[in-house]
């Protein structure tokens, strides 16, 4: 029954998160942070900011489950180096799943028809309009803008936690009102 119990209180505290979202400057501060570090350590991510026709930045994103799991987290749009737009991640996940962790993401919008796609309809949900491919550190290495060919790019950084499990997620980016 304690487990039960956590559960329920863990996937309320997550629910709760969208509520406590940080102000506007310093999620600013914090994407810009995580983008430039990004930018950094990962060659791949450099070369593809030059072309570039946006970058969504999501500094920290929390996901939690067990059984039943959620994330969230709040991020920057940047065109032309200046925020354009901020934005959230939601997601919910259902299946042989335990843990909690964050981790933080970024998306290169590499072409009108991607940025089109978030600004038509306020955002879209990960799996439906622009492909999107996630990098890790393989396909990073031989990545160049020749060989990049797809609407959006994604990659993973920061990870802190642990979460395993198999199942269902759906994952959907939201225009923040303003």
């Amino acid at each position: 029954m304690n487990h039960r119990r956590i559960l329920v209180t863990g996937l309320l505290a997550l629910a709760l998160v969208p509520a406590l979202a940080a102000d506007r400057s310093a999620l600013e501060r914090d994407a810009r942070k995580a983008r430039d570090k990004l930018l950094a350590s990962v060659p791949a991510a450099k070369t593809l900011s030059g072309s570039a026709a946006a970058v969504l930045v999501f500094p920290k994103v929390t996901k939690a489950g067990l059984g039943i799991g959620g994330q969230y987290g709040d991020g920057v749009l940047f065109k032309g180096g200046k925020a354009a737009g901020y934005f959230n991640t939601s997601g919910a996940s259902y299946g042989l799943q335990a843990g909690a962790q964050t981790y933080g993401y970024a998306m290169f919008l590499m072409n009108d028809k991607a940025v089109a796609a978030l600004d038509a309809n306020n955002g879209f949900e990960v799996g439906v309009g622009p492909s999107v491919v996630v990098i890790d550190e393989g396909k990073a290495k031989t990545m160049t803008t020749t060989t990049a060919k797809d609407d959006i790019y994604a990659f993973i950084f920061g990870q802190k936690g642990l979460m395993a499990g198999l199942g269902i997620q759906g994952n959907k980016i939201s225009r923040l009102k303003d």
